[in-house]
C-alpha cells in the first residue's frame, strides 16, 4: 500500500549494495517488506565503511549474475562513498521472490538476483554529479526539500550492463506490480534455471557478507520515525533497528525529562539536533516561567507586608 505522506521518498542503504543500485547493477532491491512507493526513490548511503571483503563478495556476485546472460563487461564503481546521497531509480513494482524466479519474461540473471522475501523491482537508475553529504534514516523517508530541490538538478542517466523493464500486469494501475499479483500466471518453477557451479559460490558469498549487518527481528515498517543509520543491522543493504521493530522502547519515553532525553541522545543518537534543543529550551522556558511565578509571589506578600506596618 502506498504512503501518500511520502512526497520525495528516500532510502538509506549501506555501502556497497547502495552504490551497485545506483550505478544499475543492481537492479532487485531485497527486503524483508514490501514496497511503500511508485517512482522516484532517492538512494543514501549509510556511514559504515564497507570493508574490502564485502565489496569483493558482491562484485563477484555480479559477474556471476550477469554472465547468466553473456554479460562479461561490467564497470563497478570506482569508489563506494558513505553518509551521502547518490542517486535514485524508479521503483515499478515488488513481488515475491518465488514469483520472480518464475517469471519467465524476464533475463534469467535478474530472475536469480533476487535472494530475500519481497524484491523491489528498480528500473532507470541516475547518479548525481556531486552526491550530497547528509543524514540518513531507517525505512523510507521524506528527502528534505532543500536537499530535494539542490540534488534533482545534478541527475544523470546511468547506463546499465543489461537494462531491463518489468512489464505490468495492468499497465494503469502503478500498484499492480505487489507480491502475489504474479503467482496464478505463473506456471513454470525455478526447475529450469539451472545454476552454474560459480554462481552457487557466489552466492553464498553474498550471504555472508549480508549476514554480518542482520540478525533475528520483526519485518521492518516504512515509519516516519527518525533512528539514526549509523550502527543499524542490516539485511542485503536493508537498514534495521536493532531492536524489534523500527521504534525503540527508549523513543516512547522522549520528552519525560531534559536529563534524561540528553542521555537518551547520548546512548542512542535517536534524536536529531535540533530535537534536543528543543528540549532544552522547552526546560529553560518552564524555568523562567516557574521564577516569574515566584517573583510575582514575592511581591505580593512585601506590598500586603508594607500595608500592615503601622508608625510608632
Amino acid at each position: 500500500m502506498a504512503d501518500n505522506n511520502l512526497r520525495n521518498p528516500c532510502l538509506t542503504m549501506h555501502q556497497p549494495w547502495a552504490s551497485l543500485l545506483v550505478h544499475g547493477i543492481k537492479r532487485i532491491e531485497g527486503r524483508s517488506w514490501s514496497a511503500p512507493v511508485r517512482g522516484r526513490l532517492w538512494i543514501h548511503a549509510a556511514s559504515k565503511v564497507p570493508d574490502p571483503a564485502t565489496i569483493k563478495a558482491m562484485e563477484e556476485f555480479y559477474k556471476e549474475i550477469y554472465a547468466v546472460d553473456g554479460v562479461t563487461d561490467i564497470e563497478f564503481p570506482e569508489h563506494y562513498p558513505v553518509s551521502q546521497l547518490l542517486g535514485c531509480v524508479n521503483v515499478v513494482g515488488c513481488v515475491k521472490c518465488e514469483e520472480l524466479v518464475c517469471w519467465e519474461e524476464l533475463p534469467k540473471g535478474v530472475r536469480l538476483e533476487g535472494q530475500t522475501d519481497c524484491c523491489w523491482l528498480c528500473e532507470d537508475p541516475q547518479k548525481l554529479l556531486v552526491p550530497f553529504e547528509m543524514r540518513g534514516y531507517q525505512g523510507v523517508y521524506n528527502l528534505e526539500k532543500r536537499i530535494f530541490a539542490s540534488a534533482v538538478r545534478g541527475l544523470r542517466p546511468v547506463q546499465s550492463p543489461l537494462p531491463v523493464k518489468f512489464p505490468l500486469p495492468d499497465p494503469s494501475n502503478p500498484f499492480s506490480l505487489r507480491p502475489g499479483a504474479l503467482a496464478p500466471f505463473l506456471g513454470s518453477s525455478m526447475e529450469n534455471l539451472v545454476k552454474p557451479p560459480n554462481l552457487n559460490a557466489a552466492i553464498a558469498g553474498a550471504r555472508a557478507a549480508a549476514t554480518q549487518f542482520s540478525r533475528k527481528e520483526q519485518p521492518a515498517r516504512f515509519e516516519s520515525s527518525r533512528t539514526k543509520s549509523d550502527g543499524r543491522t542490516v539485511l542485503g543493504g536493508e537498514l534495521q533497528s536493532s531492536q524489534t521493530g523500527p521504534y525503540r522502547q527508549k523513543d516512547k519515553a522522549l520528552g519525560a525529562n531534559a536529563a534524561g532525553t540528553e542521555r537518551m541522545v547520548e546512548e542512542a543518537g535517536s534524536l536529531r539536533p535540533n530535537e534536543n534543543m528543543t528540549h532544552r529550551r522547552n526546560r529553560v522556558g518552564r524555568l523562567e516561567l516557574n521564577q516569574s511565578k515566584n517573583t510575582a509571589s514575592s511581591s505580593r506578600i512585601f506590598a500586603t507586608a508594607v500595608r500592615d506596618l503601622k508608625p510608632n
